[in-house]
């Protein structure tokens, strides 16, 4: 599981984290209206996703695995996807101005387009990323991931950094016949475009693989094992991004800019999570293919239960290092205006935490096909995310966006224990972890009334760094055994930490 999660995870890590470094440029270089622009596309396109690969990456684990699907499942599947994204990209940009509108970006329609064709790239490459991950080929998969990122970076800075000096210094410059300094969030849109090309391209081997060859009956055993997740992925997208949205809906802000500013820092904001996302990120891109892998060996449970328990104590940890020194993970956001929207990062911390235990306890919904379970879960996280933000947000805000996130994950958090426990159980050792949850959370709120006595920015750091180390000595007294097993760690313990 940790040789999945550093090959894959950590490739997948470095290209996100490559990608969140634009965010201290985006907010310097963007105002914070052109910046909530920018949250609300980037917040409508993992929708998109969702339904342009209709759960096709699991899918396909799912039933590689067996020796008589083998070589038909990846053309099957590839044929599938070619046929379904020529037709939504089509259907997408014929409806770009009702898409548009729906966003509140009527001006931009072509937003929509460009928009319809990183989607249309993206999703041809999610099946060749797929098939480099099941064949065991960590080192191509991470340089396509990672040189990507590096393309929308530079033509990011490009646009909005070395064409305006152009333009102030050589006006008469062909390179800026066809460049209009007021697109502002259209040329973020471009880079991604160029970013998404460029890895297909790369892809281009592994894309083209396939045969035209099409089995009916096993695409339909696919489709039968896919819808859910479709479901399941469009309720993710409302409880992950869709706050965004509705924050611009119903708003009470006096002008449409004040609408964009708020969504903008409640946008930047979230992005301070990074370290839990970009763990939960690495472990779902080296989880998937590992626990279908384990399934077929004597009792996988133990393993899940095991993967379950490291999986918690990373996070928390990471939880006190995010929350815990916030005030310098807030020089992350070049915009001080925005600095107001901190105090959600705590809430949004937990929330994510509660759905990285979510996404290991999945497992048995996808190891057992019964993934209508995991749509019904999601479908009732999503039907709480809208409810609490419609009633919520007109008196507070973002802050209902982010209790709204908080609630909605634990509920499935909670849901699909229960329910897993009796179709699928494994002996999780659930009240250990809970009381790790609890622990880190007294940390923080200990942290908080230190600070409050008001001593200086650095004995703060100070007492949050003795917090951290008392709680990662704690754990590995508690879980001594268990980190002892590990080989890259266990030579390193003694018989007793303190």
């Amino acid at each position: 599981m940790a040789g999945q999660t550093i090959w894959y995870g950590l490739s997948s890590i470095a290209a996100r984290f490559l990608n969140y470094l634009l965010t201290p440029y985006l907010t310097a270089k963007l105002l914070g209206p052109a910046y909530g622009e920018m949250t609300i596309i980037y917040s409508a396109l993992p929708f998109l996703n969702v339904i342009f690969t209709y759960g096709l990456e699991t899918a396909y684990f799912r039933y590689v695995q067996k020796k008589e699907h083998e070589e038909d499942v990846y053309n099957t599947a590839t044929v599938s996807l070619i046929v379904s994204t020529i037709s939504l990209t089509t259907l997408m940009i014929i409806s770009r101005f009702a898409f548009a509108h729906l966003i509140r970006m009527e001006k931009y329609p072509e937003f929509i387009t460009w928009s319809a064709f990183i989607i249309a790239f993206d999703s041809l490459s999610a099946l060749a990323f797929a098939k480099l991950r099941y064949e065991g080929r960590p080192r191509k998969f991470a340089f396509i991931r990672i040189a990507g990122i590096l393309v929308n970076i530079a033509f990011t800075y490009f646009f909005l950094s070395v064409c305006p000096k152009i333009q102030e210094h050589h006006p008469d410059s062909v390179l800026l016949y066809f460049y209009n300094k007021n697109l502002g969030v259209g040329y973020v849109l471009i880079a991604n475009l160029i970013q998404s090309i460029f890895t297909f391209v790369l892809l281009w081997k592994e894309f083209f693989s396939f045969k035209w060859k099409f089995n009916g009956r096993l695409w339909k055993q696919i489709m039968i094992y896919s819808m859910p997740l479709i479901v399941a992925g469009f309720g993710g997208m409302i409880n992950e991004t869709f706050d965004r949205i509705m924050l611009a809906w119903w708003s009470t802000a006096p002008t449409e800019n004040a609408v964009k500013m708020e969504v903008g820092t409640y946008g930047a904001c979230y992005k301070l999570s990074i370290l839990i996302t970009l763990f939960i990120q690495a472990f779902r891109m080296g989880a998937e293919p590992f626990f279908f892998k384990q399934a077929q060996g004597e009792n996988p449970q133990r393993i899940y239960a095991r993967v379950m328990k490291f999986f918690v104590i990373t996070i928390c940890v990471m939880f006190l290092l995010v929350a815990l020194f916030l005030d310098i993970w807030k020089h992350f956001i070049q915009n001080p205006v925005m600095w107001t929207g901190l105090k959600v990062v705590p809430i949004l911390l937990l929330a994510n935490m509660f759905l990285g235990i979510y996404y290991n306890l999945s497992i048995w919904y996808k190891l057992s096909n019964k993934t209508m379970a995991g749509a019904w879960i999601t479908i009732s996280g999503a039907l709480l995310t809208i409810i609490i933000n419609y009633a919520f947000i007109p008196a507070y805000g973002y802050m209902a966006c982010a209790w709204a996130t908080f609630f909605c994950y634990g509920s499935m958090m909670v849901i699909s224990f229960i329910w897993g426990q009796k179709e699928y159980p494994v002996p999780y050792a659930w009240k250990k972890l809970v009381a790790y949850i609890v622990i880190v959370v007294l940390l923080y709120f200990g942290y908080l009334l230190f600070a409050k006595i008001g001593f200086n920015a650095w004995t703060d750091r100070g007492f949050a760094l003795l917090l951290t180390l008392l709680f990662v000595i704690f754990v590995l007294n508690v879980e001594r055994k268990e980190f002892q097993r590990l080989p890259f760690i266990g030579k390193y313990l003694t018989p007793k930490m303190v």
